[in-house]
């Protein structure tokens, strides 16, 4: 049985919806990796008494491991080494070399700032961030706030071992590689299994299809049931992602068999690989361009999402308004008067205007209506066209219609046409 651990969000800016957590999945998504099953991930905000019910209905379930994310900070709302100190029954001290580290980055950081303020108020803040439980390790801060790795066996051995991280991203995934070398951690995790996590990723697939697939592969697959697989949709591709223990590595192959033979037109990735990947690598070599009227530019963003995407995105045009796609993107207006601007002649036009514009070797372009108002019977919203160009090609074109509100339809848009775009280099 593998290791098995509990995460704890704090913070009630989260809680309240004002920030979205990006700390949970982060955390579960390397323990996974690691194989330590992940039993819940629970969130509450800066109060002690909620958060020690979470370490107390944490601690109830067995796990091996508690990581907790956030309240590391000088002010008085920080309070998570406090109340986990507590909830151990070990005092607190001040390390004094944690805190001449502490003092000299915060110090740093007020003089490449320019920041001032108050200094009993900034040698206070300094002290209580360099409180440790008694036995305690001190974890060396990423930026202001160090971490704390306590190991299990507090409270009679009731308390399992229990991770304290910060909660800037940064600052937790900066520490997270040193955290995992300590022995509180190390101890924690030593039952983990040798697990593996493969994924599958599909366009155009329906849940109801895939679902009837998988009842499939429980009859024809050896031990189906060593494979714990979960299913995600996610603007319009599906994610299929299978975790299993090494010896259970023929299942998988028969499962991944399964899936490739009934939806192998819908499958573009078996290796884990995402779209932004598979487009980058089919870009390699070439300069894109974009025009774009409906999405508003989130076809630029997610070419331009990946770090070295500078050289292939040469730049777009949101082409929103008519006048635009005739000035900028050469797109006859009367072309537009026929064909109405949502349409393939239009889209074609304005991929064929950005390819030429911006001088480039591949373009696509998308236009449509994304609502709620516009629509009409022959064009009901959710109609979106799209033109791809490749130079020494025909320009090819496309016209889908997507269900939902106006945000999903220009998120199913901009996947669509990484999709056409994807399949077009390929």
């Amino acid at each position: 049985m593998s290791a098995r651990a509990g995460i704890i969000v704090t913070g009630t800016e989260v809680l309240s919806g004002r920030i979205t957590d990006k700390n949970g999945p982060w955390v579960s998504a390397r323990l996974l990796e690691l194989g330590v099953d992940v039993a819940h991930i629970t969130i509450c905000g800066d109060r002690p008494d909620d958060l020690t019910a979470q370490l107390d209905f944490l601690t109830a379930q067995g796990v091996d491991l508690i990581v907790t994310t956030g309240g590391l900070g000088p002010t008085a709302d920080d309070l998570t080494v406090a109340v986990v100190a507590d909830f151990a029954g070990l005092a607190l001290h001040a390390d004094p070399a944690l805190e001449a580290r502490i003092g000299e980055r915060v110090r740093d950081w007020q003089k490449r700032s320019g920041a001032v303020s108050d200094e009993a108020a900034t040698r206070a803040g300094i002290h209580k961030q360099a409180l440790v439980p008694e036995g305690a390790q001190p974890i060396p801060p990423v930026g202001t706030a160090p971490g704390v790795a306590i190991g299990a066996g507090a409270r009679d051995g009731r308390v399992p071992a229990i991770l304290i991280l910060p909660g800037p991203p940064r600052e937790l995934q900066g520490m997270w590689r040193d955290a995992l070398a300590f022995p509180a951690v190390v101890d924690a995790l030593s039952g983990r299994g040798d697990y593996r996590q493969e994924t599958i990723r599909a366009y155009g697939l329906r849940e109801a299809e895939l679902a009837a697939t998988l009842r499939d592969a429980q009859n024809s697959v050896d031990v189906f049931d060593d494979l714990e697989i979960t299913t995600c949709m996610r603007g319009g591709e599906v994610e299929i992602v299978t975790r299993f223990e090494t010896a259970a590595q023929p299942a998988y192959s028969e499962l991944s068999d399964v899936l490739r033979a009934a939806h192998g037109r819908q499958i573009f990735s078996t290796d884990g690989s995402t779209l932004g990947d598979l487009v980058a690598g089919a870009l390699t070599g070439r300069r894109i361009a974009t025009a774009e009227s409906c999405t508003g530019g989130l076809v630029a963003a997610r070419l331009t999402d990946r770090a070295g995407s500078s050289a292939y995105v040469m730049g777009g045009v949101v082409s929103y308004a008519n006048d635009v796609k005739t000035g900028l993107l050469d797109v006859p207006a009367e072309m537009i008067a026929e064909h109405g601007a949502v349409s393939e002649p239009v889209a074609a036009a304005m991929a064929d205007g950005a390819l030429r514009r911006l001088d480039t070797d591949t373009a696509v372009s998308t236009t449509g209506i994304a609502g709620p108002d516009g629509g009409s019977p022959e064009k009901p919203v959710g109609t979106v066209c799209f033109g791809i160009a490749v130079a020494g090609r025909p320009t090819a074109t496309f016209t889908r219609r997507f269900p939902g509100d106006r945000t999903t339809v220009r998120a199913l848009a901009t996947t669509a046409a990484l999709h056409l775009l994807l399949d077009a280099l390929s």
